[in-house]
């Protein structure tokens, strides 16, 4: 009797580690990727959108403006959609050891996501409250929407 009421106090099967749901080891290459990793690649992406907006603007980055923020917010959005959808990942997924990976009936895949996940995922990126609501699975509502995972390289 008493080994059934430990059992109900722990972790259940369901529901062991994050990514467990999905498939995903605990820890290691293809584990979820954690919330620091997660949030310094989108600053480093946001950064790199900013400088290539300056670059077009032909205006540092923080002299701001509404063309400037335009820009700079159009230029995260279609790099942050195409890399995602065609590399499975953005340059700050890349230097942070992350990837992004298509989910299908509870597994993950390895190859990119596709166009279509890219755009969903970066256009609900760019609203940012989809990213800080979110799963057991460290899934944000844009990776569920897009069905994706962001996981350890």
């Amino acid at each position: 009797m008493a080994s059934s009421a430990a059992a109900a106090t722990g972790p259940s099967e369901e529901f062991r580690y994050p990514g467990n749901r999905l498939g995903l080891p605990e820890d290691g290459p293809g584990s979820a990727a954690t919330w620091g990793g997660r949030l310094l690649a989108l600053l480093i992406d946001w950064l790199i959108a900013g400088l290539i907006a300056s670059v077009v603007m032909g205006q540092p980055m923080w002299a701001g403006g509404t063309g400037y923020s335009l820009m700079h917010s159009t230029v995260f959005f279609a790099t942050t959609a195409i890399l995602t959808g065609l590399a499975g990942g953005t340059i700050g997924h890349r230097i942070c050891g992350l990837r992004v990976v298509p989910v299908r009936d509870r597994k993950t895949y390895t190859a990119p996501p596709g166009l279509l996940a890219g755009i969903i995922r970066a256009l609900l990126i760019s609203f940012l409250i989809p990213a800080v609501i979110f799963d057991r699975d460290r899934r944000g509502l844009h990776d569920l929407a897009a069905r994706t995972v962001v996981v350890l390289r």
